[in-house]
């Protein structure tokens, strides 16, 4: 079943740390959506399913996946940060390269952006650009293996017992304002 922008969630606020989870299963979706649309038409002319499915993982990752990069920059690693427990101090390094991936891949993203949208306005994309844009997203899906899989298996099973239930609502109220449900 394809994965729908503002379609229902595994998760819900009342456990924001599942909905990051969630989050990264759409990111994982929408950037294989991404490769395999730039393997497979090259900058060619894109059909219709090949230019519905890029027109929604650009959209996906200019509107939606920045709330999750707020959800964990703005509210969930400030909040790690004041714990004083040896497990999370043991984090911090590890979060403060999260950040700096975070930059990484907006930066890629925006320029993904820019190559998709032109490929969508005029149809196709010369061979140096579609080259570029296999490069970036091969790029992410790397960076994103690595980076994912650290915040999966490190950083929130150790962020689901180290916060307290007021933070985790905190940080649900704060990430449903993010998408204005709240």
């Amino acid at each position: 079943m394809p994965i729908v922008i503002g379609a229902k969630r595994e998760s819900d606020f009342t456990d924001p740390i599942g909905m990051l989870g969630d989050c990264h299963r759409r990111i994982e979706m929408f950037l294989n959506v991404l490769v395999r649309v730039a393997e497979q038409a090259k900058g060619a002319a894109l059909n219709e399913e090949q230019r519905g499915a890029l027109e929604t993982a650009l959209r996906y990752f200019r509107e939606a996946a920045p709330k999750h990069t707020a959800d964990e920059e703005e509210s969930l690693f400030p909040r790690l940060r004041q714990i004083e427990s040896a497990e999370v101090r043991a984090l911090m390094v590890r979060i403060e390269s999260l950040e700096e991936e975070h930059v990484c891949a907006d930066r890629s993203h925006g320029e993904v952006d820019s190559l998709g949208r032109l490929w969508l306005k005029d149809g196709m994309l010369p061979a140096d650009r579609a080259a570029r844009l296999l490069t970036l997203v091969l790029q992410l899906r790397d960076l994103y293996r690595h980076h994912i899989a650290t915040e999966d298996n490190e950083v929130f099973p150790a962020a689901a017992l180290a916060l307290s239930a007021s933070d985790r609502q905190a940080i649900g109220s704060e990430m449903a304002h993010r998408r204005s449900l709240r």
